[in-house]
Formats: structure tokens, C-alpha cells, sequence
């Protein structure tokens, strides 16, 4: 470490010399004939052109003041007997039709009021809309795809029907079942103060209640279709 103590020294005080004066020692200093003035750094914008045109007027749609209208113009015509003849031929005017609706004579337009019928008198008065056909088509086109598509799926699960014979043996053997349930429930005791006893009543109950409800249905219905599994 003593080998490289002195150049190492050296070269610390080299490199800190430089910058004593808190930056370079040499550095050039501005001219004071070019100091900063006022809007130097403001844009400058391009000369303007003199256009040529610029003493010509725009065009006006109103005569000038220095103009003189057209004189000597006559006309032949005898505007007091032209304008007889068509009061004499003219149609007479039709009075505007009003509505009074106080006694202090208040009166109003009756066209605009909107007591006239007119829009009862329009062409496409009570004719259906574009727009209500368009949907109701939408609408069935939609409840056709769906009835399509329903029709679809039955054929898929291929319902059959179930024969009379065996819809017959089917109710013939609910009413066995319900046969023996019931006779299983009349067999119960009168007293039944167990919670066994009041299970079971429950339970007899609740398959009576079915049977009933199956039985009933095969009844009602003459024709039955089971799905194929």
C-alpha cells in the first residue's frame, strides 16, 4: 500500500487543481456587445404581401349611392281597369274558420286547435305499421324455430306409449298396495303415545297419500307415455 501512496497522492492533487475556481479555469467570456434584447426570442412571422387586388370592392347586391335608375321606361298598360277586372272575376276569399269559446268573444284558429279530424282522414289511417309487421314476422319465425326444435327433442328421447294391458296391471296393483297400507293403518292403536308409533302413523299416511295421487292420475289419463331410458 506505501508503493502506491505517492503516485496515487499525485494524482488526486493534479485532478483537484483543475477545478478550484468551481469549474473550468479557462472559459470564454461573452462579448458585451451581444447582450440579450427585448423580444429576440419571440417568432417572427413572415412579411406581409401587398395583394393587388386589395383596392377593388366585394361585389354589392344593393345599388350604390352614385347610381341613377333607369329612366324613360313606359308602359301601355292600365293598371286601374287590370286590377277591376280581376276584383270582378276573382273568387271571394274565404273567412278563416274560428272557434269563440268565451262570451268576451276570445276566439282562435280552428284548423290548428286540434278539434278537426284531420288525421282520421290521412291514407295509412289505421293501416299497420312496417315496423309491427317486421316484428310480428320476427316473431313468428321465432316461435316456429322453437316448435322445430321442440319437436326435435321428443324425437330424441322417443317417447312410447304404454299398452292398455300393462296399464291396467300397473293400477290394478296400486290399489293392492293401497289395499294393504290401509289395512296396516286400521291395525294401528287407538292411544298412540309413542314417538315410534306416531312415525310410523306418519309414514302409513304419507304412502296412502301417494297412492292415491298415482292411482288417480292412471285413472284420469286413458293414454300414458313413458320415455325410453
Amino acid at each position: 500500500i506505501l508503493i502506491f501512496r505517492p503516485p496515487m497522492k499525485h494524482e488526486v492533487d493534479k485532478n483537484k487543481a483543475q477545478w478550484k475556481t468551481m469549474g473550468p479555469a479557462k472559459v470564454a467570456v461573452p462579448c458585451p456587445k451581444n447582450f440579450l434584447k427585448k423580444h429576440s426570442k419571440e417568432p417572427k412571422l413572415p412579411e406581409r404581401k401587398k395583394e393587388q387586388d386589395s383596392k377593388k370592392l366585394p361585389a354589392l347586391s344593393v345599388p350604390r349611392r352614385t347610381d341613377r335608375p333607369v329612366m324613360g321606361i313606359q308602359s301601355n298598360t292600365n293598371f286601374i281597369k287590370t286590377n277591376a277586372i280581376a276584383a270582378v272575376k276573382g273568387l271571394p276569399k274565404k273567412p278563416q274558420p274560428i272557434s269563440v269559446d268565451t262570451r268576451q268573444g276570445d276566439k282562435y284558429v280552428l284548423e290548428t286547435s286540434g278539434l278537426v279530424p284531420k288525421y282520421i282522414k290521412k291514407k295509412d289511417y289505421g293501416v299497420t305499421p312496417k315496423y309491427l309487421k317486421q316484428r310480428n314476422e320476427e316473431m313468428k319465425r321465432a316461435q316456429e324455430e322453437y316448435e322445430a326444435s321442440r319437436l326435435e327433442y321428443l324425437k330424441k328421447i322417443a317417447m312410447k306409449q304404454l299398452p292398455d294391458e300393462e296399464r291396467r296391471t300397473l293400477l290394478q296393483g296400486l290399489k293392492k298396495n293401497w289395499d294393504e297400507v290401509y289395512s296396516e293403518f286400521q291395525r294401528l292403536p287407538v292411544n298412540i303415545d309413542t314417538i315410534s308409533k306416531k312415525m310410523y302413523k306418519q309414514k302409513l299416511e304419507s304412502q296412502l297419500k301417494q297412492l292415491e295421487h298415482d292411482i288417480e292420475v292412471i285413472e284420469k289419463h286413458k293414454v300414458i307415455y313413458i320415455a325410453n331410458e
